[in-house]
C-alpha cells in the first residue's frame, strides 16, 4: 500500500511540474498571406515572469525550442524556422556552457507554400524549456493548428 501511495504521489507531482511550464510561455499562432499560396505563418512564445525560453539551437544542456509539424501532402515547408526576437548568449553554470535564449517575447517564423487553392491546417507541436536564476522547469510540448489557403 506505501509502495502505491508514494508512485501515486510522485505522479501527481510530475503532472504538476509540467503544468508549470506552459504557464509561463503562452504561445500564439498567426498567418499571413505574403505570395500566391505562400503564408508566413508566426509562432509567437510571450514568456512570463523572470524566465527565458531556449533558441531552436539553445546549447549544450537545455532542450532547446523545436517545432514538429504533422505531414500533410497539401503543404510544403520553404526553407528553416527563422527566430526574431533579442537573443542572449550567455554562460550558464547550471549547464557548463554558453546557451542561446530569449526573454519576455520571441517569434519564430516558417513559410509555407499551400498546394492549388486547398484550404487546410498547418498542425504540430512546440517542444520548450524554460528557465530563470533559480530553476529549470521540466519541458512541456504545446499542440497547435493554423488555418491555411482556400
Amino acid at each position: 500500500m506505501k509502495k502505491i501511495f508514494v508512485t501515486v504521489l510522485a505522479l501527481v507531482v510530475t503532472v504538476a511540474l509540467f503544468a508549470q511550464s506552459d504557464k509561463q510561455v503562452k504561445w500564439s499562432f498567426q498567418t499571413k498571406k505574403i505570395a500566391e499560396n505562400t503564408y508566413e505563418v508566426r509562432m509567437t512564445a510571450d514568456i512570463g515572469g523572470n524566465y527565458h525560453i531556449y533558441a531552436q539551437d539553445g546549447g549544450d544542456g537545455p532542450v532547446s525550442t523545436s517545432f514538429n509539424f504533422t505531414k500533410n501532402p497539401l503543404l510544403s515547408l520553404n526553407g528553416k524556422i527563422a527566430e526574431q526576437g533579442k537573443v542572449k548568449k550567455v554562460f550558464e553554470e547550471a549547464f557548463d556552457s554558453d546557451v542561446r535564449y530569449y526573454e519576455k517575447k520571441v517569434e519564430f517564423i516558417q513559410v509555407v507554400k499551400v498546394k492549388g487553392k486547398a484550404k487546410t491546417n498547418l498542425a504540430g507541436k512546440v517542444e520548450f524549456m524554460v528557465c530563470n536564476e533559480k530553476e529549470c522547469l521540466p519541458p512541456a510540448v504545446v499542440n497547435f493548428k493554423v488555418p491555411l489557403g482556400g
